[in-house]
């Protein structure tokens, strides 16, 4: 009896936990909406535009000669650029769009924040929670592990 109640119970939980399971498509980056920097005079251009320039394109938009080394190397880059974006514009190697993600300084270490939370302490973790921007929240959790090093910096140097 006791076999068929745990049974029973294990398979209960096991249908509920496959009915509550939902498939979600990731949102997809178009290569066309990231702009990247080229040259000294600070010009952006999509990644989809990189991918479909010549090289005499590349050399008059950033106002240098590429040697044929260079010229081979983004040959090369741009066959892989190619390759990692998909017929509809949107980005499909996992591993660009991670570092698209990362670039944007929504995600990742954050010195700014970091250091008010460690020289500061608690006053700024109060200034990190006080500027608003698209940053906030990364600079409000680097303040507080600055804090939390700080603390234990300071209990280290105490012992």
């Amino acid at each position: 009896m006791k076999k068929i109640l745990f049974l029973g119970v294990a398979f209960f939980i096991l249908t509920a936990s496959f009915a509550s399971t939902e498939v979600t498509k990731k949102p997809s980056i178009k290569a066309s909406e990231v702009l990247i920097p080229i040259g000294n005079t600070g010009q952006k251009i999509s990644l989809l535009d990189l991918s479909r320039m010549s090289v005499k394109d590349v050399q008059s938009f950033t106002g240098k000669k590429m040697s044929f080394a260079d010229r081979m190397m983004f040959k090369a880059a741009q066959r892989q650029l190619k390759k990692n974006i998909s017929a509809d514009g949107t980005i499909d190697s996992k591993k660009i769009a991670k570092n698209l993600k990362k670039a944007d300084g929504t995600t990742g270490f954050h010195i700014g924040g970091f250091a008010l939370g460690f020289l500061l302490g608690l006053i700024g973790v109060l200034i990190a929670y006080l500027i608003n921007d698209d940053k906030k929240s990364n600079r409000v959790k680097w303040s507080w592990i600055g804090l939390g090093v700080a603390i234990v910096l300071y209990i280290l140097l105490i012992i």
